[in-house]
């Protein structure tokens, strides 16, 4: 708790003189989100799809279960983040693009498993049963972890070999911690803990969704704009962007789950309920959750107006993550 606790500071501290920084970034041109988004798109999808095919009849089908989950669909932010920052950086996106592929394998690696019996118990992710409904437990758990494995692998062997080697140890060394104690895995060990208990405040919470949630995003950006070039306060103003926009999306994915339907989320509205977690509407309220997401996607904003237009992509995505429907 203590290194979360120096995590916290260091992220408070860079938050301060910002009120120019938000000013520069209101003042840039109207930017198209969605056709940024569905460009981006395309080509994650494309790139993923290329990432997994079966090699033999022995190991198909935990490709199959693989390819299941991780062709599914959804938004595709985390890899699309990593891109915007690469590009940001003076990177391309062929440059982040492996990185970006390993970044939605880890992210639905922790969907499978979140979704298991022993977790979260859901039979449903966008809009499609989940993989142990498909493949069994069994096979659903060898399914995450040999996507956990594969993403390690796609970034060592996959980024182009123009970009340096130690950007590409240091993108692989930042994926590892992110996903270990004190990333996914911990929040997801103190979320399990915190179910039914009584008395969690907003400083658990915070920590839970520090190391769960924004702990990829985090990375997400934190990746993209080491290989495009970045410099260590870039990279470190796009890390106190990611963590505030990782706050703000499981804000607002907590206040999508009390007002949305399961149609239109794709998943099981009310699970947090049902299950008696600590949610930012449950301490908040609504109200005071949107004004707490509000608040973060402007610190987030703020972070990165050292970078002028080039964040447009970025700072259009962080509107994005509070306005969304699902």
């Amino acid at each position: 708790m203590a290194a979360a606790a120096t995590t916290a500071d260091a992220h408070s501290t860079s938050r301060t003189s910002s009120p120019s920084a938000a000013a520069s970034a209101s003042s840039l041109p109207a930017f198209d989100l969605n056709k940024y988004l569905l460009d981006k798109k395309d080509a994650v999808e494309s790139a993923l799809d290329a990432s997994l095919q079966v090699t033999s009849p022995q190991v198909a089908k935990i490709t199959e279960s693989m390819r299941y989950s991780l062709l599914a669909g959804g938004k595709r932010i985390r890899p699309i983040m990593c891109i915007a920052a690469c590009e940001m950086a003076g990177g391309t996106a062929e440059d982040a693009m492996a990185a970006a592929v390993a970044l939605e394998m880890i992210h639905t690696m922790s969907l499978i498993h979140d979704d298991l019996p022993s977790m979260d118990n859901d039979s449903l992710r966008r809009g499609k049963p989940t993989n142990h409904v498909i493949y069994g437990e069994d096979v659903a758990i060898l399914a995450g972890d040999a996507l956990l494995s594969t993403a390690f692998e796609h970034v060592a062997k996959h980024t182009p070999s123009h970009v340096p080697a130690e950007r590409v140890v240091s993108v692989i060394a930042r994926l590892a911690a992110s996903v270990g104690a004190t990333g996914l895995a911990g929040g997801q060990v103190m979320d399990l803990e915190c179910e039914g208990k009584e008395g969690v405040g907003l400083e658990e919470l915070t920590w839970i969704h520090t190391h769960k949630t924004a702990a990829l995003l985090k990375v997400s950006v934190a990746a993209g704009a080491i290989l495009g070039g970045a410099s260590a306060e870039e990279v470190e103003a796009c890390e106190t962007y990611a963590l505030d926009i990782g706050l703000a999306f499981q804000v607002a994915d907590d206040i999508l789950d009390v007002t949305a339907s399961t149609e239109a989320l794709g998943k099981t509205a009310g699970k947090d309920l049902n299950m008696d977690k600590t949610t930012y509407p449950k301490l908040l309220g609504l109200e005071g959750s949107r004004e707490e997401a509000r608040r973060l996607v402007g610190e987030a904003k703020a972070a990165l107006g050292r970078f002028g237009g080039r964040a447009a992509p970025l700072l259009a995505i962080a509107d994005y993550i509070v306005e969304r429907k699902n």
